[in-house]
């Protein structure tokens, strides 16, 4: 099985809420958490999600995508919901806050028109992430690769992607990766096969830079990037085969862990926490199989060599 567990210098105008971890800020994870905690104030109720739509006349269907992150809950009906679930006032506030948080716009909202809500979706959760753990086996991990060697992946796909498209998509990546960086940065731990160090994507000089590229973010980011190739003498494990995968981890200890899968023509959230822990579990046997820093470095670096 297959699976993952702007303007460009734009950000998301959203203000931190006092007492929520959301830092950097994302109205995406803002809607999520938001509907987590209404699910879960629901449920402790003992209502269904029809009985609780009934009460404050709306359809099951706008319930479960306010709980799922997928629409923002209108004011008065949040208001009407806590009513119903009996929340207290100050827990009400919070949700009223969570809830203006989802009305501001992340920089990967001005990509709507090239690429699918549930992929904006990631982007957004990917931004406010503490922490990601990502698997690659083939290709270079997004989050570490250059400008010329995005390009050259994104001019490849031409059987999915427009070409008119390609520079919008090369300037997505180098937002994205934007978040290993700064003074809030994204922890990352990526495993990449020894593969995505010799696959000539692009030709020899551009993944000659890239490789260089790793070495300086090896240097760079010595406190929160771990990056451990897989050697091809390592043994075989579960997520051998496999796509790209990622864990997402968030700061608000309210939210549980995400993860992303995608393959050549599909992609996909996950947020069933069973799937998550396979995904983790699949990420830490491979983890054992992985070089460790300093002997991932000198293999680059004869890599390069060679």
């Amino acid at each position: 099985m297959l699976f993952y567990v702007l303007d460009v210098a734009g950000s998301p105008l959203v203000a931190p809420i006092e007492g929520i971890p959301m830092s950097p800020a994302s109205p995406t994870l803002a809607a999520w958490e938001l509907g987590q905690r209404l699910k879960e104030a629901r449920e402790d109720h003992g209502l269904t999600g029809s009985d609780a739509a009934k009460v404050v006349g709306i359809t099951q269907n706008y319930i479960s995508n306010v709980e799922h992150g997928r629409r923002t809950i209108a004011e008065e009906k949040l208001r009407q919901l806590a009513s119903v679930y009996e929340l207290p006032p100050e827990e009400l506030d919070e949700l009223v806050a969570l809830r203006k948080a989802c009305e501001g716009r992340g920089w990967w909202a001005r990509y709507s028109g090239i690429y699918s809500a549930e992929l904006l979706r990631f982007f957004g959760y990917e931004h406010a992430a503490e922490e990601v753990r990502t698997y690659e086996t083939i290709l270079v991990s997004g989050l570490l690769q250059t400008e010329s060697y995005a390009r050259a992946i994104h001019r490849g796909d031409g059987a999915n992607l427009r070409m008119s498209e390609v520079e919008r998509r090369v300037a997505v990546r180098m937002q994205r990766k934007q978040r290993l960086l700064g003074t809030d940065p994204l922890r990352a731990t990526i495993l990449m096969g020894e593969t995505s160090l010799r696959q000539q994507v692009g030709g020899t000089a551009v993944l000659l830079e890239q490789l260089r590229h790793l070495l300086d973010l090896i240097d760079e980011c010595p406190d929160n990037l771990d990056l451990r190739i897989i050697p091809f003498t390592a043994g075989s494990h579960g997520a051998m085969g496999s796509s790209t995968f990622h864990v997402l981890t968030f700061p608000s200890s309210r939210l549980s862990r995400l993860a992303w899968q995608e393959t050549a023509v599909a992609m996909d959230l996950v947020d069933d926490q069973a799937r998550v822990a396979q995904y983790s579990a699949s990420f830490e046997e491979a983890m054992t199989f992985a070089l460790d820093r300093q002997d991932t470095a000198d293999l680059i670096r004869e890599t390069l060599k060679s």
